[in-house]
């Protein structure tokens, strides 16, 4: 892979993997703080640190200098983001941002290492398992 295209694809991969710890950990408070669930808590704590292992073993420090805040073309926000009407809106968006993101971080990290790409799908699936509990207890 050339210089300019993994700096590009580790952007990517930083982007993801904030975006996704950010909406695990809004999903892991309202689990703890509204649900009171200790379960449930706990499997969302469990994903976000799980994720932070595997991103680890791409180097982070080298994930995080592929970072460029000023040249994101795309770090405004939509309209719909602030449209959050209940808690079980929060939930859906935060859940539906982590999911996505670590979809995302499953696709390009096939260019990476396979063994990852698998790792995270797991994850994801994990996600979506905890994602229709909580949302049985919304």
């Amino acid at each position: 892979m050339q210089k300019i295209e993994e700096k590009k694809l580790l952007r990517i991969v930083d982007a993801n993997f904030n975006r996704a710890k950010e909406g695990l950990r809004v999903c892991e408070d309202i689990c703890r703080f509204v649900i009171d669930s200790k379960s449930l808590t706990r499997n969302f704590k469990d994903v976000r640190h799980d994720l932070t292992e595997i991103i680890s073993s791409l180097k982070f420090k080298t994930v995080i200098f592929a970072r460029d805040i000023e040249g994101d073309i795309g770090k405004g926000s939509t309209v719909s983001e602030f449209k959050r009407e209940k808690l079980f809106d929060v939930f859906v968006a935060n859940s539906q941002r982590a999911k996505e993101s670590v979809r995302v971080l499953e696709e390009f990290s096939k260019l990476l290492d396979i063994k990852l790409a698998q790792k995270l799908k797991s994850l994801r699936y994990k996600i979506y398992a905890y994602e229709k509990k909580v949302i049985e207890k919304l």
